[in-house]
């Protein structure tokens, strides 16, 4: 009697929780499962691959358990007890063979896909990439079309089934450039230049994010990527920025546009500096090559230990 009200207690609760999850994220949008561009699509595959891949071994153990809790449970006194039983040649194989297996598959299927969906990769079409130049703020992003000559703050226009190709760097701490909908996510990193190529294959709006905490503003870091029908809604968009009458023709204007901390409303630039974007990355070398010649000057003050003789120069960077 006491065994079958604690039974009914656990389907009730097993029930009201499963009814719980189900509300709480009936109204969640898992992005990474509803993918708009070739390279998500590719890495969805991929993941539910390895999902039910893993499952092989995942569920039989989930069920084996409950099966073996049930039926030793100490009020069945029909369940044989074996207490001599050390040893099983056919389970041992499985337990060891199956994994490898498993694993071996695995391993086979992320060096293709790795090779497969390389970020810095360029996508097979037949229409001419929009190249977009990507610089982190601190908190916001500026993006670059080079061959439009305009700029923009937190978001980007492109057309539909258009191949772009990022180059992305920082003008602060280390970010991550990621439009979940559309594939991978790439770091943005001070004083060098990465690369990423996605497509997008449905006409909509994305969000963008950076995935990489940098400090206090990091939430604020949004964008909205744009995808448009065809070239000439892509084109209308650029006209209506040209009408802009900010310009970014100097690294002054830059500098006074990163100084801005909490302006992370979306901006037009009508004009840009030509090579913009290489004059952001290399501002560093700058810095470093004069943070160098002041080392030189500067005599190291060295701490001698008697314990440990063995000096290391650090050069911090």
């Amino acid at each position: 009697m006491k065994l079958s009200i604690y039974t009914k207690k656990i389907k009730i609760i097993s029930l009201t929780t499963m009814i719980l999850i189900f509300l709480l994220s009936s109204g969640c949008d898992i992005t990474l499962l509803n993918p708009k561009g070739q390279i998500a699509i590719e890495q969805r595959s991929l993941i539910i691959t390895a999902f039910c891949v893993m499952m092989i071994v995942v569920i039989p153990a989930i069920v084996l358990s409950i099966v073996f809790a049930y039926r030793y449970r100490e009020s069945n006194a029909n369940a044989i007890y074996n207490p001599d039983w050390e040893h099983s040649n056919t389970i041992e194989a499985i337990v060891w063979i199956v994994p490898i297996l498993i694993i071996i598959f695995l391993g086979i299927l992320t060096w293709k896909s790795t090779h497969l969906l390389e970020p810095r990769n360029s996508l097979k079409s037949h229409v001419n990439p929009i190249t977009i130049e990507v610089a982190a703020l601190d908190w916001k992003w500026l993006f670059i079309y080079p061959e439009q000559g305009i700029a923009t703050i937190n978001e980007i226009v492109f057309p539909v089934n258009c191949p772009i190709h990022f180059k992305i760097t920082s003008d602060t701490v280390m970010n991550s450039f990621f439009i979940p909908t559309l594939g991978s996510q790439m770091y943005a990193m001070p004083g060098m230049q990465t690369q990423l190529n996605l497509i997008a294959n449905e006409a909509g709006k994305f969000s963008g994010i950076s995935s990489n905490y940098s400090g206090s503003g990091f939430s604020k870091m949004k964008f909205q990527a744009i995808a448009v029908n065809n070239v000439t809604e892509f084109n209308q968009w650029v006209s209506r920025a040209k009408q802009s009458s900010k310009t970014l023709m100097n690294m002054s204007d830059f500098k006074y546009l990163c100084s801005l901390k909490n302006d992370n409303s979306v901006q037009f630039f009508s004009d840009v500096k030509p090579e913009l974007f290489k004059h952001i990355i290399h501002q560093f070398d700058a810095k470093n090559k004069e943070k160098n010649k002041e080392d030189m000057t500067i005599p190291p003050k060295i701490n001698v230990n008697p314990i440990r003789t063995k000096i290391y120069n650090i050069n911090p960077t």
